[in-house]
């Protein structure tokens, strides 16, 4: 096992009802809160009006709109705020697009420059506003960790800010604000949890065997209530499962020992950088596709433990029970209804090579990823998608 540092600072509140220790614990750090949230759907349900019956007596004010591919232009709209009004806590409502937003601006208030200057340079992200969340989508596990990806639209970039100063101070996870998800999202939000879980589970240290044990847990747990979250919105038992796996999936848990860089994350970042695609559809078109491409002698018997260990693959031949694995795992995106082609999202191939580069660019893909790839190679791959 590699070394590691393990420190999550964040408070988890776990179950039905959390939302009412908010303004206890915002209070302790002041009343002037900036909420964040995205397109709406918070009023439609009444969590939206819930806040601000829990947070009475606090000055709100308030940065709606934030986008599923959260932009930067929202990140210096919230930012001027928090500079302009003297804000003391930054709370997002919502999912991960809304909560890596309101990271990015939680340190930018502290930046006098351009927000984007802190995703270049990370060293200039040296304070910021405490980050409070009410988390109504699982997918990215944004609300336990200390990273947020941001969308620069002028430049097309898809990058990612991640410093510990930007870990949440309070996470509440009420399973029940699941239960209004239309089912794009949950299938969705599945595929993003369980690519975070492949992303540490491929890579080339396989010496930590306690890790992977628990990542196939994690990746079985998906498997199980991916679908009874679909087929059952309201059911909480498989809400409540997804949510926490969600959570653990992404705040270094499954990290500990492996190390190296991501593969499928980076590639499909600038699918969603260029098209403005959902993250999660992206994932679940390319993985089964990068599974495939990096398939060979070096891989094939982490591939075949994955699909006897997940899966429950009988076959004893490797490269057969790592190619049923790979099967089910599509499949299963599939089932979900969840994309498996770029043409049913939209995308042809006039921008392939151009984003190959940048995927290559922007990331560790040619030097620290499970199996190491070109620029050539990434375009390869997404061809495999077309």
């Amino acid at each position: 096992m590699n070394n590691y540092n393990y420190c999550v600072p964040t408070d988890i509140r776990f179950g039905k009802g959390q939302v009412e220790c908010l303004a206890e614990e915002i209070g302790k750090v002041g009343k002037k809160v900036l909420l964040v949230y995205g397109g709406g759907s918070i009023k439609k349900t009444g969590l939206y009006d819930k806040i601000y019956d829990v947070l009475k007596g606090f000055e709100i004010f308030e940065l709606p709109g934030i986008e599923p591919n959260p932009k930067l232009s929202s990140v210096r709209k919230g930012a001027a705020i928090c500079k302009e009004n003297g804000i003391n806590a930054v709370l997002a409502v919502g999912g991960g697009s809304t909560i890596d937003a309101s990271k990015h601006i939680a340190c930018s208030a502290f930046y006098d420059g351009d927000p984007w200057d802190l995703v270049l340079d990370k060293t200039k992200a040296v304070k910021a506003l405490p980050v409070f969340t009410v988390l109504t989508i699982c997918a990215t596990g944004s609300e336990m960790n200390p990273g947020a990806v941001i969308s620069n639209e002028e430049t097309k970039e898809k990058l990612e800010i991640n410093t510990p100063i930007l870990y949440p101070k309070l996470s509440v996870c009420d399973p029940t604000y699941l239960f209004t998800l239309p089912p794009r999202q949950t299938a969705a939000g599945t595929a993003d949890i369980i690519s975070h879980i492949f992303e540490q589970y491929f890579q080339p240290n396989d010496g930590a065997y306690i890790t992977d044990r628990l990542s196939e847990a994690a990746l079985k747990t998906c498997f199980k209530y991916g679908p009874v979250a679909m087929k059952e919105p309201d059911n909480y038992e498989a809400r409540s499962n997804l949510m926490w796996t969600s959570s653990i999936a992404l705040n270094h848990l499954f990290t500990f020992g492996k190390g190296g860089a991501w593969s499928v994350h980076p590639i499909e970042h600038e699918l969603s950088a260029f098209y403005d695609i959902t993250h999660g559809e992206g994932l679940a078109i390319l993985t089964p596709k990068w599974m495939r491409y990096v398939l060979s002698d070096a891989t094939v018997k982490r591939f075949a433990t994955y699909a006897r260990n997940v899966w429950n693959v009988q076959n004893t031949d490797d490269y057969e029970a790592a190619n049923e694995g790979i099967d089910k795992t599509e499949q299963f995106f599939k089932e979900l209804g969840l994309p498996s082609t770029l043409g049913e999202v939209g995308i042809d191939d006039s921008q392939l090579s151009k984003m190959a580069a940048e995927a290559v660019r922007t990331s560790g893909l040619s030097d620290r990823a499970y199996v190491k790839l070109s620029a050539e190679d990434v375009e390869k791959i997404y061809r495999m998608c077309l």
